[in-house]
């Protein structure tokens, strides 16, 4: 190598110092008009039947038009019509980069202790591989409380005004695939070849219909529920991983009882607090960098491939983490 090439790497060296290309923190405020997918709420039904069709696959609904709820005496009984609809109802920050909120403005905060990231993840998971980890923020976004688009009390959640109330980077067991062990004993039962065949049924499912719920341990096309945390160990796309990541975040947060059962005849009356997710009662939604507002591609089922709409969500640099929309089915009996 000549002198003059040496010369003008070092001088390109001290101009632009390597940490200038460092991955930075980014990412804006969700705006609740244009980034979120409106018609994502379709179908609306009464009892079993559509009164506003959508263009996405509905969960069970409740068979009948009529229901009926226990109440406080002298009532005892209260009569009233069975609606079911989709509503959002958390906003997930997906990112490589801890402590960044993505989808507050891209801002990061230095909290003075260390978590790992990145390159880290192959000595929490001890294997060769080189896994790519990801940190997960949970905000609570119920926009229909907030903007007072449903006024039945059963209809809406306790929760009624925007909340960060979850982050990974401070749950010891969320980048440690020992100590995830602690709430999912039953991944040992699932990692074998028939077990993970049976994914693919799931994959076909989610992208052509709805997800199957049996199939708990399953995550569609994106891969396998375990282990529950940020660890995705095969190769994917980084809106595979993220898209992968949520469906963990929302198994563990079933796992331990923080997500109920919202939709189907069973909860009617009142969500069940249940250990075990029900996929098909959650959509997901691209809210940042890149909007997925079309009412065809923007709602995805858990596990849906991203192959038809990934394209062009990325942007080098600026938009490498990822907010996502998390949609609920809801049933519910309203006077």
């Amino acid at each position: 190598m000549s002198k003059k090439i040496l010369t003008s790497i070092f001088i390109f060296l001290i101009l632009f110092p390597l940490n200038s290309f460092a991955k930075k923190c980014t990412g804006r405020m969700v705006n609740p008009v244009t980034d979120i997918c409106w018609s994502c709420i379709l179908p609306i039904s009464i009892g079993a039947a559509p009164t506003a069709t959508g263009l996405t696959p509905d969960a069970i609904n409740f068979p009948s038009p009529v229901c009926s709820c226990p109440a406080p005496p002298p009532v005892f009984v209260r009569v009233g019509v069975a609606v079911g609809y989709w509503e959002p109802i958390r906003l997930v920050d997906v990112t490589k980069e801890p402590f960044c909120f993505v989808g507050i403005g891209g801002k990061k905060i230095d909290p003075g202790i260390s978590v790992g990231s990145g390159s880290d993840a192959e000595k929490n998971t001890g294997t060769e591989l080189n896994p790519s980890t990801w940190q997960v923020h949970w905000y609570d976004y119920p926009v229909f409380s907030m903007l007072s688009l449903i006024m039945d009390s059963l209809c809406l959640e306790n929760t009624k005004s925007f909340d960060l109330s979850y982050l990974t980077e401070l749950d010891p067991l969320w980048n440690d695939d020992e100590l995830t062990f602690l709430i999912d004993p039953e991944s040992i039962l699932f990692g074998n070849i028939i077990a993970q065949a049976a994914c693919a049924a799931d994959c076909l499912s989610s992208s052509l219909w709805l997800p199957l719920d049996p199939l708990f341990w399953c995550s569609g096309c994106q891969g396998g529920m375990y282990p529950v945390n940020g660890n995705v160990i095969h190769h994917n796309t980084s809106i595979q991983s993220s898209a992968l990541v949520v469906s963990r975040m929302i198994y563990k947060l079933h796992r331990q009882v923080s997500l109920p059962i919202t939709s189907g005849p069973e909860a009617i009356c009142h969500s069940i607090p249940s250990p075990m997710i029900k996929k098909s009662q959650y959509r997901t939604q691209l809210a940042v960098p890149v909007p997925t507002v079309d009412p065809i591609l923007g709602c995805n089922q858990l596990g849906k491939s991203s192959f038809f709409w990934e394209s062009f969500r990325e942007i080098p640099v600026q938009g490498e983490d990822f907010t996502y929309v998390l949609w609920r089915k809801r049933n519910c009996c309203v006077l």
